[in-house]
């Protein structure tokens, strides 16, 4: 009977090793092409949103503790990811692209990036991660709802449902208030964490 359990043990602790050792080769082989997808990733959305741009380089002074902790205080829901600073072909910074997840929407969180220009004008968003419902708050990757936002410079979005009579007005995605009302917080975090971070110079 101990024999047994020994063997037993022994046959499960071989197939814990092996299985460990294969598990370690799967993440070893297929960690760098996945790093590359996601890298090629968030730089398409990168470009997206900054098309002027020849380089984005991460914000040196970047701290999302800090950020998540400032924005909160202003009553944002929302979590800025990372913030990088768009350069032109000699170097010269035009703006910021900040990534933004968002977490009041109507089904799971949305992740985007929002570019920025130096002067404070909202190029426009580009959304990474989205699991709304189809047919409705999915219509936030759609150009009708996102060009609304492209080429403002104001202080903060608000959603209305009628047609917009002011710059920094949104009309809400019909049928979708809910998502509408998270992507203009998000790009209003941004703005924010623009206006009281990034604004006046960057590394």
């Amino acid at each position: 009977m101990n024999n047994k359990i020994v063997h037993d043990a022994l046959v499960l602790f071989a197939f814990t090793v092996v299985l460990g050792f294969l598990l370690g080769v799967v993440y070893g082989v297929t960690k760098e092409p996945i790093e590359k997808v996601n890298y090629e990733k968030t730089q398409a959305a990168y470009r997206q949103v900054f098309a002027d741009a020849d380089s984005f380089e991460a914000y040196e002074g970047f701290d999302g503790d800090a950020a998540n902790a400032m924005i909160a205080e202003n009553g944002f829901a929302d979590e800025i990811e990372d913030a990088q600073v768009a350069k032109d072909a000699s170097g010269n910074v035009i703006g910021y692209v900040i990534t933004v997840t968002a977490k009041d929407a109507s089904q799971s969180t949305i992740t985007f990036s929002v570019g920025i220009q130096s002067d404070g004008t909202v190029n426009g968003y580009s959304i990474t991660s989205i699991a709304e419902t189809p047919g409705l708050g999915m219509k936030a990757q759609e150009e009708g709802f996102y060009s609304q936002f492209e080429g403002k410079a104001v202080d903060s979005f608000t959603v209305v449902k009628s047609a917009p009579a002011a710059d920094n007005e949104i009309e809400s995605i019909s049928g979708s208030t809910i998502t509408s009302k998270a992507m203009a917080n998000g790009v209003n975090a941004c703005i924010y964490y623009f206006q009281n971070v990034l604004a006046g110079g960057a590394n």
